[in-house]
């Protein structure tokens, strides 16, 4: 299923916007490497999800459907689906997706947030997954018990939540060390990324502690899945660190890590001088277009099961 380029006349908003477009870095030939990790990702959602036929699946945090048509395609004309968001744009354009995929009259769509599932009754659901969706969620412990509220006993969840927490932990080391480098050239060039990552990523303990992109670990989900009252857990992290798909320049600072987060390119408008952004481009931009940007992906996979 490809990403389609959004129709301008739609509205949007932080999510869809990053979803359809932002995430592309405005270059519609990098859509194929994005598709290509998020049906990885869906596959291993889908693998811990164990679907059969006649089940009821409850996506949370759905967005255009990624996760819901794959389920659909997987098990056959008997799976329902019931997509939830709390983007109205992406419900839409989900809508419109499983039209032209002849499922809509399997789909259900349900405007509303992860901490509350309103329209999603009780004890309706036999599976419930999410991909990134908890990361965003300011009251997690909330949201895990709206999971275990809708779900049948005996059902099962699986979810895939990106880990940033050592991400940030290793950049607030590095702004904390910053005041005591030498100068020189290898310092600056390290300041330039601190004051760019800083831009996109919690960048101090304190930040860290209070931001939900960053305030948890994988320890924690467990924790909290536990506290709802959910059993039989299995979680497993993966840390991929490989070298970065060869991209133009313009793509690379085009292109958003996550909702809500700045480009490099407005980053550089916004708080570099000419100079500063020469010399980043001098030695940022080679590994990029040789391939040679090394990049790192933490994602925690958990499965479990409501008694």
């Amino acid at each position: 299923m490809t990403i389609d380029n959004p129709d301008p006349s739609h509205s949007t908003d932080l999510w869809s916007e990053w979803l359809l477009r932002r995430r592309l870095g405005e270059d519609p030939n990098h859509e194929a490497v994005i598709r290509g990790m998020v049906e990885r990702i869906r596959d291993r959602v889908l693998d811990g999800a164990e679907l059969l036929s006649g089940m009821t699946l409850v996506d949370v945090g759905a967005g255009d459907g990624l996760i819901a048509f794959g389920a659909l395609a997987r098990v056959g004309p008997s799976l329902k689906a019931v997509l939830a968001d709390v983007s109205a744009p992406l419900l839409d354009r989900a809508r419109q997706r499983a039209a032209q995929c002849g499922v809509l009259d399997r789909c259900t769509f349900v405007e509303t947030s992860a901490e509350r599932l309103e329209g999603v009754a009780d004890e309706s659901a036999d599976v419930l997954t999410t991909r990134a969706v908890l990361v965003y969620v300011a009251d997690k412990a909330a949201a895990i018990r709206q999971f275990h509220r809708v779900l049948k006993p005996g059902g099962r969840i699986s979810i895939a939540e990106p880990i940033y927490r050592d991400e940030a932990m290793h950049l607030a080391a590095l702004t904390a060390r910053l005041p005591a480098l030498p100068t020189g050239t290898t310092s600056a060039q390290l300041r330039l990324l601190q004051r760019c990552r800083a831009a996109q990523l919690p960048s101090t303990i304190e930040e860290i502690q209070s931001n939900p992109l960053t305030n948890f670990s994988e320890r924690d989900l467990i924790a909290l899945f536990q506290q709802a009252g959910f059993a039989e857990m299995h979680l497993e992290l993966h840390i991929d660190i490989r070298k970065q798909a060869v991209m133009p320049w313009a793509t690379f600072i085009d292109t958003a890590p996550r909702p809500g987060a700045p480009t490099l390119r407005e980053i550089f408008a916004a708080q570099l001088t000419e100079q500063e952004q020469l010399q980043l481009d001098e030695g940022l931009r080679p590994l990029v277009e040789s391939g040679q940007y090394m990049t790192r992906d933490t994602t925690a996979y958990l499965t479990a099961c409501k008694p």
